[in-house]
């Protein structure tokens, strides 16, 4: 192969994306612990040097955000060399598309530890890249997140984030679509408003909420102390975020890694974006975005391979009680 590819397999409907090129990735923390990240050999120190800057955020040497290029991208930006083909039993989309790397000054101060207006410039930055990237007509879906960690899928130890934009909207994407839409046409409600209701009335899983945002441990969590942040008002799409919602989810997203960070033993962890595709925004306008952080507590085996269904050993309320009571400091009003 010589360009990406997505598959779509007919019998699961998922999509996958077969990218060989991601085999060219450094192993640094393969064999090297989290602990020991060598400030000296870091590509990320600056990004300028063994990088393709995109954008920043301060003036030359004094930069706090930097949008660079993925050197070992999972999609690659040429739509005209590559096509579409499609047979009997598969489709396959040529896996065109932007792969970029957000990072941030410190080699050692994760997202949790930033001061507030650092973190909310990384999310400031999300949105910028955001909104140049859907322009793009070729462009379905664009999907943020961050790998903390070896067991998370992070290869370079400096703190960094990922954005991908791609061609197609991925399966879990879709099918939440789905799920929102039925219960719309049904309730004529937000399915998230209607579950996010109920955690705020229940107030057993929740972990932390101030008037823009709310974190809490959904009662059908799929992996162990897992949390999702939403905003209190409505809005399906991150990229129209305002500046008072984005800071109180980014607010709300630092506590929740905190309280993690504490009573967890400072796990690896994924935090992504979940937020409506860039097209047809009228007929989307139902859904609601939001951030769920997945630390990583166990490896799934043959159940939950073979079957798509998890094995959670932790009772979710029992997780927002042991993280509702970790309270670092600097910390908002926990869920009680």
């Amino acid at each position: 192969m010589i360009y990406p590819e997505f598959r779509h397999d007919l019998i699961s409907g998922s999509w996958v994306l077969i990218a060989p090129k991601r085999a060219l990735r450094p192993h640094e923390l393969k064999v090297q612990k989290r602990q020991e990240r060598r400030k000296e050999t870091c590509p990320f120190e600056s990004p300028y040097e063994e990088n393709i800057l995109i954008s920043q955020y301060g003036e030359g040497d004094a930069w706090r955000v930097a949008a660079i290029e993925n050197k070992y991208p999972a999609v690659v930006h040429e739509w005209r060399a590559m096509k579409n083909r499609k047979s009997p039993l598969y489709e396959c989309v040529a896996g065109a598309g932007h792969h970029e790397i957000v990072i941030t000054r410190s080699h050692t101060m994760n997202f949790s530890a930033l001061a507030p207006r650092a973190a909310e410039e990384v999310f400031l930055m999300f949105q910028d890249r955001y909104r140049a990237l859907m322009k793009e007509k070729e462009i379905a879906y664009i999907s943020i997140f961050q790998n903390w960690g070896a067991s998370a899928g992070a290869s370079i130890a400096h703190p960094h984030f990922q954005i991908l934009a791609v061609p197609i909207i991925p399966s879990v994407v879709a099918h939440a679509l789905s799920s929102a839409t039925s219960y719309f046409k049904t309730h004529r409600r937000c399915v998230h408003e209607a579950v996010l209701a109920h955690e705020l009335k229940e107030k057993r899983r929740i972990v932390f909420r101030d008037r823009e945002a709310v974190s809490f441990a959904p009662y059908v969590s799929l992996k162990p102390y897992e949390l999702h942040v939403y905003p209190v008002l409505h809005n399906a799409y991150f990229e129209e975020a305002k500046p008072k919602e984005l800071r109180g989810m980014v607010g709300a997203l630092q506590e929740s890694l905190r309280r993690m960070k504490r009573s967890l033993k400072d796990p690896d962890y994924n935090f992504f974006i979940h937020t409506a595709p860039v097209r047809d925004k009228r007929r989307h306008s139902h859904y609601h975005w939001h951030i769920e952080i997945a630390p990583k507590m166990k490896i799934d085996a043959g159940f939950e391979l073979g079957t798509g269904i998890e094995i959670n050993s932790v009772d979710p309320d029992e997780a927002a009680r042991l993280l509702s009571r970790a309270t670092p400091p600097h910390s908002g009003t926990p869920g009680r």
